[in-house]
């Protein structure tokens, strides 16, 4: 991060990305010393309400942060920023959006803890637009001009007012990645003595382990068992993917899977009446199988440039991913968030483990919508094939997965497999 006096003093001219966070209560114009250069600026977290009428001078200007500022109107001259691809007002107070306000490079636009209760209809023409991050607003549909964005990969519109989903949104050739819990679940919980009641004084808390977009894990001693555990701490708050509730609510119903992280019990009597949740401890041998999307990379996962897998190592996951996929949506429920870096591989074991509710969402398995939406999913399971196919070391005698990735991404919703004709891929003779 720099400072402001760095600005004002000019040391920071000819600088790419810039970052300041100290209370602004007005746009710094030396910016504008730095708008031939300048391609990411971060001015999160400051008191800033609007930009500078001419700020499309940043014409080389590719990302722009400014969450947690008092934003109500969303700017309408981001429209005039050629190069702005990457835009993001996190937690903000945005009620409303001008009709032009979008750039037309737009790819990733997020504007999660608003107050927004429609969106333009001219979100149609941004047809670069891959990843929509819209949890915790006052939505209560979707223009159907959205249609229009064709690149949509990923959506996130939890925490809104939204009660049914417009058959064209489940149509989107790309869409894989969609979380709309709002609060309302359709399975009642589970029996009480599957998941029993953990009391917070029984815990003695350790490390942190991880921390996600809901909560923090810590490892733990369950003193009367005598047995080290995890325990999620919700931090009660919308995240990215929406409730922590919703989280909760899917996590205890999911069910046992050996390809699911197990669930010991719910966590009661928080000091601070956080929700948590105890989960069997997991040993160190389990590592993400892939990390969170990048800049560049928007939606999709990116990894470690010397990682590979074995082609048996490809066939075992993605088969053990497919199976737990099946056992979801059997149970009416779509993880919404299904990528590598929210599953874990123990490589000498031989395990892996799909670990994140996040996103997730009940739904109602015969419904009219049910196959589109397992169908959506799939789209993201080909995309977790087609990123294990890359990774594997032996390319030869891949054309029979090759053809299932085909079929996965298929742009046409309703010509790809279901999770259980998918399973059934590996009972075939595949060579």
């Amino acid at each position: 991060m720099q400072t402001l006096s760095q600005l004002l003093a000019g040391e920071l001219k000819g600088a790419k990305r810039v970052k300041l966070s100290c209370g602004l209560t007005s746009f710094p114009v030396e910016l504008f010393d730095l708008a031939d250069t300048l391609e990411i600026l971060d001015l999160s977290s400051n008191q800033l309400s609007a930009l500078p009428s001419d700020f499309d001078k940043f014409q080389q200007l590719k990302i722009l942060f400014l969450s947690e500022n008092p934003f109500e109107i969303f700017p309408e001259v981001l429209g005039k920023c050629s190069n702005l691809r990457m835009i993001g007002f996190k937690s903000c107070k945005i009620r409303e959006i001008p009709p032009n306000s979008f750039p037309p490079k737009l790819r990733w636009l997020i504007l999660t803890n608003n107050h927004i209760t429609h969106l333009p209809p001219q979100i149609g023409k941004c047809p670069r637009l891959e990843k929509l991050m819209l949890a915790g607003n006052r939505l209560t549909s979707l223009p159907s001009e959205m249609a229009k964005c064709e690149n949509l990969a990923l959506l996130r519109i939890s925490a809104n007012e939204i009660e049914t989903l417009p058959e064209w949104l489940l149509k989107m050739p790309n869409l894989a990645w969609l979380a709309f819990a709002n609060g309302k679940h359709l399975g009642s919980q589970p029996p009480k003595e599957d998941f029993p009641q953990i009391d917070w004084q029984e815990l003695q808390l350790e490390q942190v382990l991880g921390e996600g977009a809901s909560g923090q894990i810590f490892r733990a001693i369950w003193l009367p068992q005598k047995k080290a555990i995890a325990v999620k701490i919700f931090k009660g708050e919308i995240t990215s993917d929406g409730f922590p509730q919703d989280e909760m609510a899917v996590t205890k119903w999911v069910g046992k899977h050996p390809n699911l992280v197990r669930l010991l019990g719910e966590v009661k009597a928080h000091p601070q009446q956080k929700m948590a949740l105890a989960f069997e401890l997991l040993p160190p041998s389990f590592k993400n199988l892939g990390n969170p999307p990048s800049f560049d990379s928007c939606s999709r996962d990116v990894f470690p440039t010397d990682f590979s897998l074995t082609k048996a190592e490809v066939m075992r996951i993605s088969k053990d991913i497919a199976e737990v996929c099946l056992h979801l949506h059997q149970k009416g429920i779509m993880n919404g968030d299904l990528y590598a870096h929210n599953i874990l591989i123990d490589r000498e074991n031989q395990k892996t483990l799909l670990s994140d509710f996040g996103a997730a969402k009940q739904y109602d398995v015969h419904g009219a919508q049910g196959l589109l939406l397992q169908k959506l999913e799939v789209k993201a399971f080909g995309f977790l094939l087609e990123d294990l196919l890359n990774l594997c070391e032996d390319k030869k005698d891949l054309a029979f997965w090759e053809k299932l990735k085909t079929r996965c991404l298929n742009p046409i919703v309703s010509q790809r497999p279901l999770f259980e004709e998918i399973v059934h891929f590996w009972g075939v003779d595949s060579k």
